[in-house]
């Protein structure tokens, strides 16, 4: 009878595992992206017209108490 060869079972195994692991992030990566499009617009959007309705505010009000 042969003599099983662990090392080669055993790089199977890490290959294996670093396959599924690859396609995880890729996975992982591609719905980011999808959400990533639409997620930073409907985050900078607010932050940019907060920050622009902030320093119109500032400006009326100063000019107002002149």
């Amino acid at each position: 009878m042969a003599k099983p060869n662990y090392s080669y079972e055993k790089r199977q195994r890490e290959l294996a595992k670093k396959q599924k692991k690859e396609e995880k992030l890729r996975r992982k990566a591609a719905g980011a992206q999808a959400a990533g499009d639409d997620g930073p617009a409907d985050h900078e959007a607010p932050d940019a017209a907060a920050a622009e309705g902030g320093a119109a505010g500032e400006g009326a009000a100063a000019g107002d108490g002149d």
